[in-house]
């Protein structure tokens, strides 16, 4: 049987077209396993700790010693409420703690006189005494114990950093009144920089505390290194919630077909940051963990 050449050329076209088909099925079908169940994540986010700075005691603020974006080390001054009416305080119960050391050494005459007349005068009278001696002994303990809450809000007059961190988005001014708890300065602490990465539920099974991890933030070439330190030992379930009035649970009695897989926090520890980065806490971080090129193989997908 003769095959002429232009049957050649069509079966060989053919053939070409399903390789290339298949090529791209078995390509798509490796990228569908990548993302499905690689450890890796683009829904990151570089996050640090901020500490809400308010004062332990209310006034005016005297003075602000920062300015925005100012990193500052731990212990430096921040800001400074008016102490005029906390070193009255002061003096007040330096005062008190005079008087009552005068009433206590009075008290303590008055009782040593009437022990000293047993049998003259009576013991109910004796018994009044030493009361009140015991008495002005409280007393001046209580006037120490003011001297010295007196002198603590004299000293946190003075807010100072308890971290090391950057001062962010400052609007405090001199002259605004301060109210104790309520805070007036943010202050992101630079030693506790992190990325947490939101990876889908299909990938934990292949995450592990210590898995060195490498991090892209958006906008630069430059990659940083971490390790995994753990995860989230729980999110909010949003089909479910609790009923006020028999405290049972309320269960959402719709379902959804199209079933998305859950997004679960992941702690990176950052161990290496390239010069000229800038941590920034809000970032957009790609997380990819070490081995994820691994799990391109159906074997690894069970």
């Amino acid at each position: 049987m003769m095959i002429n050449r232009h049957d050649l050329i069509r079966g060989g076209k053919m053939l070409l077209t399903i390789a290339l088909a298949a090529l791209a099925a078995l390509v798509l079908w490796k990228l569908y396993h990548y993302y499905t169940y690689a450890p890796q994540t683009r829904d990151g986010r570089l996050r640090a700790d901020v500490v809400q700075m308010a004062p332990d005691v209310s006034g005016r603020v005297e003075s602000v010693a920062v300015a925005d974006d100012q990193v500052v080390k731990k212990g430096d001054l921040l800001f400074t409420i008016d102490k005029a009416r906390l070193r009255n305080a002061l003096d007040q119960a330096n005062a008190a703690i005079a008087t009552a050391r005068a009433t206590l050494s009075s008290a303590n005459r008055e009782a040593r006189r009437y022990a000293a007349l047993e049998g003259v005068v009576s013991e109910q009278d004796r018994d009044l005494r030493r009361s009140a001696a015991e008495e002005a002994r409280a007393r001046l303990s209580q006037a120490l114990a003011d001297r010295d809450l007196a002198r603590i809000n004299l000293e946190r007059a003075e807010v100072r950093a308890p971290v090391n961190g950057i001062v962010t988005n400052l609007q405090l001014r001199p002259g605004a009144y301060a109210t104790a708890g309520k805070p007036l300065m943010a202050l992101i602490d630079s030693d506790s920089f992190y990325v947490a990465g939101y990876f889908e539920e299909t990938k934990l099974a292949h995450i592990r505390d210590g898995m060195p991890a490498t991090i892209r933030l958006m906008g630069e070439d430059r990659k940083l290194k971490g390790h995994v330190v753990g995860h989230s030992a729980g999110i909010e379930d949003r089909e479910r919630a609790t009923s006020s009035d028999n405290l049972l649970a309320d269960v959402n009695p719709t379902f959804s077909w199209v079933r998305l897989a859950q997004r679960i926090p992941v702690r990176v520890a950052i161990d290496q940051v390239p010069d000229g980065v800038d941590l920034i806490a809000g970032r957009t971080a790609t997380i990819t963990l070490e081995g994820a090129d691994d799990h391109l193989q159906p074997d690894h997908v069970l």
